[in-house]
């Protein structure tokens, strides 16, 4: 005889459990069914700009704020990371035997 500890291969539900989900999400897609509805986009032409960038002081578009500041974070928080994890790794190094 086995036992039930020792069968290998994946657990089934039981047949009412399989059912009852069958069930949930038949009820879950007739309760959706009413609410959906077509969604429409906006038009895809082009529209003209008026007086260039609104985040900028008339200057037309273009950069906006301090692009050497942005690009200065972004390679301190990669070189940032690369050394924490390297440190990281060093100190959790399991010992060889």
């Amino acid at each position: 005889m086995v036992s039930r500890e020792r069968r290998s291969g994946p657990r089934r539900p039981p047949p009412a459990i399989a059912r009852l989900a069958a069930s949930a999400l038949a009820v879950a897609v007739l309760l959706a069914w009413p609410v959906a509805h077509e969604v429409r986009a906006a038009d895809p032409s082009s529209t003209p700009g008026a007086g260039g960038d609104p985040r900028s002081s008339g200057e037309g578009p273009g950069f906006v704020g301090d692009p050497l500041l942005a690009i200065s974070g972004v390679v301190v928080v990669g070189v940032g990371s690369v050394l924490l994890t390297l440190a990281y790794v060093r100190l959790t190094e399991r010992p060889r035997s």
